[in-house]
């Protein structure tokens, strides 16, 4: 008979296990064990109500599964550079948090100033199990490590993780499919609409990375190329961000140029010390550089890279994107991801979408050079 109770109260248990059910040790709360995109399983709160975001895109997924409510602190970070972020410029009440330390690249939050806002859960990116796990042994609270992938379309499974972990631990499944799908249906319309094109050469420049960079940072894979099937000169080094020798640029010589206005100011600058460079480029000769909106900044601005392809789209494939105004489509994808309509507050601060003249356009603003 012991034998027989022994193993139904093992059975039990096992099952609590399973389910992920678990009754916390130190808080009394019930918990469940998630399993994060650094391999760790965690026990969370069943019922998350605070929560700090830490680390490039970790407050944009917070914003983009509508729990900005549910945030207590943020970084310095988010504080003094909010110009060009979509998120946080249409959440300016979250510069208003308490402070989790310095942020920006490679910076890891404040340990007491975590301890003492007591979220239930800490959500971090770009940190390894290691440093997540201690960081969680050090204050006691959950460290649940999210993802952004490698984003060389707008479709990346991490991310997509990302958004689905996020969205069970904060109760918002409903708002994180909906954001897929979203993604998944920007990605399938610009795919459709650039079926069988014919695509001139290509290229990206001022790409942000760790801070602003001039026309020699672009990126190989570059998501809005990649959905609009353009040929990016870049592609033959591969995927990811990449600087390239200047000559490079000559080599190729691209039909067109897009600088990402994040380093605009670095490319005007460089232009008036070497304008013969420039203007020795096809693109630069045939009036064919245009300015899109800052792709990377404290990590990629997804909305933002959507953006940015219906307007290529538009000057790439003008007929088969007649029906479409860049501007009106950037503020439906701001809308929807970031609950309001940006666009023209970041044409303010960057230029927005347009044809760029190198020698008379002028910009005032950039990315920070070292965030």
């Amino acid at each position: 008979m012991k034998r027989v109770l022994l193993k139904v109260l093992s059975l039990v248990v096992l099952l609590v296990l399973v389910s992920g059910c678990l009754q916390g040790q130190t808080t009394g709360k019930a918990t469940m064990v998630v399993k994060d995109l650094a391999g760790r399983e965690v026990a969370v709160p069943e019922n998350v109500e605070r929560v700090v975001a830490a680390g490039p895109g970790a407050l944009r997924i917070m914003v983009y599964l509508n729990a900005t409510d549910m945030v207590v602190g943020v970084e310095d970070f988010e504080k003094q550079h909010p110009g060009g972020r979509p998120y946080i410029m249409a959440h300016p009440e979250l510069k208003e948090l308490p402070s989790i330390g310095p942020g920006g690249p490679g910076k890891l939050p404040d340990l007491e100033a975590l301890i003492e806002l007591k979220p239930d859960v800490i959500f971090m990116t770009y940190v390894d199990a290691k440093t997540a796990q201690d960081i969680q042994e050090k204050t006691g609270i959950p460290v649940v490590v999210l993802s952004y992938g490698e984003l060389t379309s707008f479709e990346d499974e991490k991310l997509f993780e990302s958004l689905g972990l996020a969205g069970k631990i904060l109760k918002k499944e409903d708002r994180a499919r909906k954001v897929i799908d979203f993604i998944k249906s920007v990605q399938e319309d610009l795919l459709r609409r650039t079926e069988n094109a014919e695509s001139p050469s290509v290229y990206v420049g001022g790409i942000g990375y760790r801070g602003a960079h001039g026309i020699e940072s672009t990126k190989a894979k570059y998501p809005p190329f990649v959905v609009l099937r353009a040929k990016n000169v870049a592609d033959e080094l591969g995927e990811g961000h990449k600087f390239i020798d200047k000559e490079k640029l000559l080599e190729w010589d691209p039909d067109y140029i897009f600088i990402d206005e994040g380093g605009l100011k670095l490319v005007l600058d460089d232009y008036k010390k070497n304008p013969e460079f420039y203007e020795s480029l096809k693109a630069v000769k045939n009036g064919n550089v245009y300015g899109v909106l800052p792709y990377n900044y404290y990590s990629t601005n997804i909305g933002t890279a959507m953006a940015d392809a219906y307007f290529i789209g538009k000057v790439l494939y003008p007929e088969r994107f007649e029906d479409v105004d860049p501007v009106q489509k950037a503020n439906e994808i701001y809308e929807f991801l970031v609950g309001r309509p940006v666009y023209e507050e970041l044409a303010r601060q960057f230029g927005g979408f347009k044809k760029i003249d190198l020698s008379t356009e002028e910009a005032e603003n950039s990315l920070p050079t070292s965030p």
